[in-house]
């Protein structure tokens, strides 16, 4: 598997020559995990747990977090409370290198987090609480996207994706949104103001009633530039001017997917900021996410882009 042409253009980026600027919007939330040495035997009871942590997570908090390990200047807007999961998530972000000048923590909210348990055969119970935050996006400092190469959201902050997305469309900046599970209502307001469209499987087929490649092509009608639907280790499948592309996954040995499809959007969101062409942003994100699985956990093992430009060329 060969690189794409124009996937060169990556190398400017790293070496600082070709300033990229992301903001990615949406869902921020905290995992606290219990890992157990047993199985789950159901019914109540008190568990002893080997191991204890705190993950932040969120499908575009992961994507910031891709979008500053990769090398460029990123940007995270979004919500949480002013309690500590907040502070938590936002320490995190500033740690990685991620702005997060509008990611608000709330007052009056109650910021997302989630309660696993992973036993030993890696099977997980999962309770999560959505938070608790103003729907309204009227305080977010949309000069600030003047500066922006791409912009990308996830669906967990609808007014906001479309405050960023019309701002954008204004500058004419590249919009990337995260296809994740939402109501219908969600995407038929937000593909109207999407260029690329990237799904879940699951997404997809809740949404357009079938998963098949044949789904890409019928949502053309919102006017968006490129449908796209990832397929995990299936590759990715996209409609563009008409016609429908394929990029296959790259084999390695895979650890932990967790946060894979969030990788790979970031990684998209960066490359098509830089001026790719979508079929080596596609390649470039396939390799990144790639890269990713072969460690555990929802951020660690994200490459630098350098050594995502070496596993290019060396895979086959």
């Amino acid at each position: 598997m060969s690189a794409p042409a124009n996937i060169v253009d990556l190398a400017d980026v790293a070496s600082g020559t070709k300033p990229v600027h992301v903001i990615c919007l949406g869902l921020s939330a905290l995992d606290q995990v219990w890992r157990v040495d047993r199985p789950f035997a159901g019914g109540s009871e008190k568990i002893k747990a080997v191991e204890y942590g705190t993950l932040g997570g969120g499908m575009a908090a992961n994507a910031s977090v891709a979008v500053a390990k990769l090398g460029a200047s990123v940007a995270f807007w979004g919500r949480a409370g002013n309690d500590a999961a907040g502070h938590e998530m936002k320490s995190a972000f500033t740690a990685e290198g991620v702005d997060v000048e509008n990611f608000r923590l709330f007052p009056d909210g109650r910021s997302s987090v989630s309660g696993v348990i992973v036993d030993n055969s890696g099977e997980r119970q999962i309770v999560n609480f959505r938070g608790l935050y103003p729907e309204t996006a009227d305080w977010l400092s949309l000069e600030a996207v003047a500066r922006a190469s791409s912009v990308l959201a996830d669906p967990r902050w609808v007014e906001g994706a479309a405050t960023l997305f019309r701002e954008a469309r204004s500058r004419n900046i590249p919009t990337v949104l995260d296809g994740d599970m939402a109501d219908a209502e969600v995407f038929e307001r937000l593909l109207p103001l999407t260029d690329h469209a990237i799904f879940s499987e699951p997404a997809l087929a809740a949404f357009a009633g079938s998963a098949e490649d044949k789904s890409l092509a019928a949502l053309a009608r919102f006017g968006c530039r490129v449908v796209a639907v990832t397929r995990g280790e299936g590759g990715v499948s996209w409609h563009e001017n008409g016609q429908l592309h394929r990029q296959a996954a790259y084999a390695v040995d895979v650890v932990d997917t967790t946060g894979a499809g969030d990788v790979f959007h970031g990684a998209y969101a960066l490359a098509i900021g830089a001026g790719l062409d979508v079929r080596a942003a596609m390649a470039f994100s396939a390799a990144t996410a790639a890269m990713k699985c072969r460690h555990a956990g929802g951020r660690n093992g994200i490459p630098e882009i350098n050594e995502c430009l070496v596993f290019m060329r060396t895979k086959p």
